[in-house]
């Protein structure tokens, strides 16, 4: 599967750069906040995996890291060419960090996973695979078995099943880090604090299709969870009335052609 994978790759044509200019096929962009030991090793999986499939950057975004993160990303770009850091003056939430990755972004595709290790980087081909095939817009990972504490998942699945029902997206895993987009399609969404987890209803609101596909998910080895499940349950309330202001005062004009 990979040599079809890296033939689709190459042959599915530069938006943003190209392989003759040097510029990557896709973007790998992680958000990380106060992930020392956890970032480095991830970045080396990340390019264990992808090296043979296509042409790559690693885009870190460090949130406002307190921690050794920001020095961490420096070291090991010896041995990962393909690594870069962006730094954030202060932290400014993960939909944020993303936006910042993605708008220096260089790949015409862009994959995105959250930096504590938990989404296994061995699952990025399958989802690349199905980007690649047809015009799938976004390839949102599902977690099918999760490794979270119970009270996490628990919250998850009300706060999944709650968002489901007003917005009718029909993902059950938004909150699943992994996903594949094109980024010019990205770069024409609405931005705003949480917007990651709204991807598939947003890409929805415009006429695009969203692909769903099951990856694994791995326990937390290093640090802690950096997010309190009541205050995310409470401004995802907010959010999620928001979203759904959105994607009903969002019209598309479905294929823009010239005569």
């Amino acid at each position: 599967m990979n040599e079809q994978l890296v033939l689709n790759v190459r042959s599915a044509g530069p938006a943003q750069g190209s392989v003759e200019t040097g510029d990557p096929d896709i973007s790998i962009v992680v958000a990380v906040f106060n992930e020392a030991g956890n970032i480095a090793p991830l970045a080396h999986e990340i390019v264990a995996v992808m090296r043979e499939v296509a042409a790559i950057e690693v885009i870190c975004v460090d949130d406002g890291s307190t921690d050794a993160t920001a020095a961490e990303v420096l070291a090991a770009r010896h041995e990962i060419p393909e690594l870069r850091l962006l730094r954030h003056q202060r932290r400014a939430g993960q939909s944020a960090a993303l936006c910042s990755g993605i708008t220096a972004a260089r790949g015409r595709l862009i994959v995105t996973l959250d930096g504590d290790g938990q989404n296994d980087p061995a699952d990025i081909p399958a989802l690349l695979a199905l980007a690649l095939r047809g015009e799938p817009a976004l390839v949102a990972g599902i977690r099918t078995t999760r490794r979270d504490p119970w009270s996490k998942r628990a919250a998850s699945k009300v706060a999944n099943g709650l968002r489901a029902a007003v917005l009718r997206d029909r993902c059950p895993d938004t909150g699943c880090g992994l996903k594949v987009f094109p980024r010019a399609v990205f770069m024409r969404l609405p931005a705003f604090d949480g917007m990651h987890r709204y991807l598939p209803a947003l890409f929805q609101a415009y006429g695009l299709p969203v692909v769903l596909q099951p990856v694994s998910h791995r326990p937390r080895l290093r640090g802690q969870s950096k997010y309190n499940n009541l205050g995310r349950a409470l401004v995802g309330i907010v959010d999620m009335f928001g979203v759904l202001w959105l994607s009903h005062r969002t019209r598309s004009p479905g294929h823009v052609s010239e005569t």
